[in-house]
């Protein structure tokens, strides 16, 4: 995982979730990030943290989302 201090310096085009119902509370960003990664931030905050994940993970992780999969923590 890649950590970005300032997600909005990086320049990466981020997209909100199509879920956020518009009104900007709880929402996620997302952008395509550099080394094949997904940039993830929280759009109340544009300034603030990001993290980049693996493209590879990422997809995995939103194919468990999909498909009700994800397996809780202990």
């Amino acid at each position: 995982m890649t950590f970005y201090r300032n997600a909005e310096a990086t320049g990466f085009a981020f997209v909100r979730s199509s879920f956020s119902g518009g009104n900007g509370d709880n929402c996620v960003e997302c952008a395509a990030g550099a080394r094949d990664e997904i940039v993830v931030r929280d759009s109340k905050d544009p300034q603030g943290p990001g993290h980049g994940h693996p493209k590879a993970a990422f997809d995995a992780f939103l194919a468990a989302v999909a498909n009700d999969a994800l397996v809780p923590v202990a």
